[in-house]
């Protein structure tokens, strides 16, 4: 192991040690709350360009397992924990999470005092940061900071986007047809709905409106993804020439688009919601989620027509919206992870408000 530093961009310190890949490496600090879980944060697209800190403070314990991954490669800049489980126990692992952040080339720094760290980044806010094993001298690093782009404008969704569509078959019986909008989706949305009988033509977010609707499906679906969702203008411009057209469902980064198709706005949160225990309220039937979130950004409800959207979802923890839904078209959105199972089933049933939807659609 070699020393290395993580250095923050208001000029804050924190030491430990590296584990086999060396060098530097930089993007925006966030924290995830989860105890378990690592191995889909590491393959979440919606991660791009981000630092992750865990705050549980023994992280590999279970290893790393083919079933698993979110997507086909490790997405987090960098992974930041108190201490490196040497000795991992499952009967699906295939490696220890040690070697697997070391064949992708992902710097992982231990050591840290992560809890220090994460109440630094609540009171502040998340902000730019860079690990090296390298370069101690906090000049220098200050500057190499400078040059990296921050997260407010960027466009990340061009960097995790598939090249391609692709189709992502229904289990058994095909039942609905919906075009997904890949803007760096989990693979567990997809599983969830095969299972509910959707084949997934998934499509790049380039994808126009109008190949879109020549593809004659029941619904389209918006994923969720990295980055602000100000900056995917495209997608934006999509969406808002299909409303009314199509039956439209979206998590996440897809929430935000959908607001701000609808003529909303989006603003950054202090240091973001990342983890498994987050509450949020139903506002149609009072029912309660511990829910998964990943994300950055979020729709100012303020800044949307009410007389056209409404909110159907709230955080109970800082009160932000967490859903909406049009009271004349076929459109709802959410912003947590409903497949993510941490509840382990409180928010699934979104799917069968999909498909009621699609349903009617139909009809």
């Amino acid at each position: 192991m070699k020393k290395a530093v993580l250095f923050l961009e208001d000029g804050t310190c924190f030491h430990g040690t590296s584990l086999n890949t060396h060098g530097e490496s930089a993007g925006e600090v966030v924290f995830n709350t989860a105890l378990s879980g690592y191995q889909e944060v590491l393959t979440d697209p919606s991660y791009a360009g981000q630092v992750v800190v865990m705050t549980y403070p023994l992280i590999g314990n279970y290893g790393i397992n083919d079933e698993d991954m979110e997507s086909d490669k490790v997405h987090v800049k960098g992974f930041v924990v108190k201490e490196f489980c040497r000795y991992h126990s499952n009967f699906r692992a295939k490696e220890s999470l040690i070697d697997y952040l070391d064949r992708n080339k992902i710097i992982g720094i231990e050591g840290v005092d992560t809890r220090a760290l994460t109440r630094h980044l609540r009171l502040s806010g998340a902000m730019k940061g860079i690990i090296s094993t390298d370069d101690f001298d906090p000049k220098s690093l200050k500057a190499k900071l400078a040059q990296v782009p921050s997260m407010d404008g960027a466009d990340w969704v061009k960097e995790v986007a598939p090249a391609k569509p692709y189709v992502w078959k229904a289990d058994g019986a095909k039942k609905y047809k919906v075009v997904v909008v890949d803007c760096g989706i989990k693979r567990n949305i997809l599983r969830e709905m095969a299972k509910r009988g959707i084949e997934c033509h998934v499509v790049p977010p380039t994808t126009s409106a109008a190949d879109i609707l020549s593809m004659g499906a029941d619904g389209l679906f918006l994923s969720s993804g990295p980055g602000d969702p100000s900056a995917v203008t495209y997608v934006i411009a999509t969406v808002r020439e299909l409303i009314g057209k199509l039956p439209i469902f979206g998590i996440c980064l897809g929430n935000q688009m959908i607001g701000l198709a609808l003529g909303g706005k989006t603003y950054k949160l202090k240091f973001g919601h990342h983890g498994i225990n987050h509450p949020v309220k139903d506002l149609e039937t009072g029912r309660i989620s511990i829910t998964s979130q990943n994300h950055g950004f979020c729709v100012d409800m303020n800044s949307l027509n009410t007389n056209d959207v409404e909110a159907i979802h709230i955080n109970l923890n800082d009160k932000s919206v967490e859903g909406l839904r049009h009271k004349k078209y076929p459109l709802f959105s959410i912003q947590y992870h409903p497949e993510a199972s941490p509840g382990p089933n409180d928010a699934k049933y979104v799917f069968g408000k999909f498909i009621e939807m699609m349903e009617k659609g139909k009809k």
